[in-house]
């Protein structure tokens, strides 16, 4: 059992409450998952640049001279905001894969948690409140926004097994749920390039949606091509930079909830996550069903 929470703003004029917005909503989760939780933010782009989230288990020490460690590999262009244990490192865009392949002989231990120009991703194990207060989450601003407090059934609690995965630039998922083909799928992605830094069947479900998109397809194309590739039992919800994405499997045990104003679109476990949302008492609100893909884009909103 986990709680999974997502907010997809449609009005501009809320994008300065997104973090609190979403911070209360996982919040509300936490009987549902109170082993570790996550929430990835999108927003604060800049013309030209990129970001990469990272976290290290020893913080003091693999972030101190950090941006003189990486001077030369990205063009002087590496600005580092520490944040706890993640950090956010700035960098030119084009400089963003040498960045990375650089940190792992830089500091080995540091661990990937997000990249891209858009997506940042805080996670840790403890309680919902404390980790959005740790990286002070309610602060923070944004377009959309994903969260998701655990309960560990089958793997170890720790940071890396805590969702968001992200496995694509700007792309994470959130996941409840079990897939029973996840092993057979890793195989085949891991022969496409994909890259995997934990054994969590979630993990998978994200790399199955990146290795897709890579071919050409919309979040909303890949989540239909899931219906049919992916064995198990899942609720997902997705963010890529300017997209938001929701599926359930055809049997749809797993909870949900959504709902709509002319400001967002919001998704929750539980309809309790989603009371405290402005305008929530007239929203269009509705249970997801099995098997359909829900999909909403700014960039196409905006075509």
């Amino acid at each position: 059992m986990c709680g999974i929470v997502g907010l997809f703003l449609k009005d501009p004029a809320l994008e300065p409450q997104l973090g609190a917005l979403l911070s209360d909503m996982l919040i509300t989760m936490t009987d549902r998952g109170p082993d570790s939780a996550g929430i990835a933010i999108y927003g604060g782009e800049a013309d030209g640049q990129a970001k990469l989230t990272v976290q290290s288990p020893e913080p003091a020490s693999d972030f101190a001279g950090l941006e003189e460690k990486l001077a030369e590999v990205s063009g002087g262009s590496a600005r580092v905001t520490v944040k706890s244990t993640h950090a956010v490192i700035t960098v030119a865009e084009d400089r963003l894969e040498a960045v990375r392949e650089a940190l792992a002989a830089i500091s080995p231990s540091l661990r990937v948690m997000g990249a891209g120009t858009s997506v940042e991703i805080y996670k840790e194990v403890g309680l919902p409140k404390d980790v959005v207060a740790r990286f002070g989450v309610s602060e923070m601003h944004g377009t959309h926004g994903i969260g998701h407090t655990r309960m560990a059934t089958e793997s170890a609690v720790t940071t890396m097994g805590a969702h968001p995965f992200s496995t694509g630039a700007d792309q994470c998922l959130v996941h409840n749920g079990s897939l029973s083909n996840h092993n057979n799928l890793r195989r085949e992605l891991v022969k496409k390039g994909m890259r995997f830094e934990t054994t969590n069947d979630s993990e998978v479900a994200a790399a199955y949606l990146t290795a897709e998109m890579e071919t050409g397809k919309d979040l909303g194309e890949a989540l239909t091509g899931a219906l049919d590739d992916l064995d198990g039992f899942f609720t997902f919800v997705v963010g890529t930079k300017s997209g938001f994405g929701v599926l359930r499997d055809p049997i749809a045990c797993k909870p949900a909830v959504m709902a709509e104003t002319d400001q967002y679109v919001a998704f929750g476990s539980e309809y309790r996550a989603l009371v405290n949302l402005p305008g929530i008492e007239t929203a269009r609100v509705w249970e997801p069903e099995p098997s359909t893909v829900y999909f909403w884009d700014h960039d196409k909103a905006a075509a």
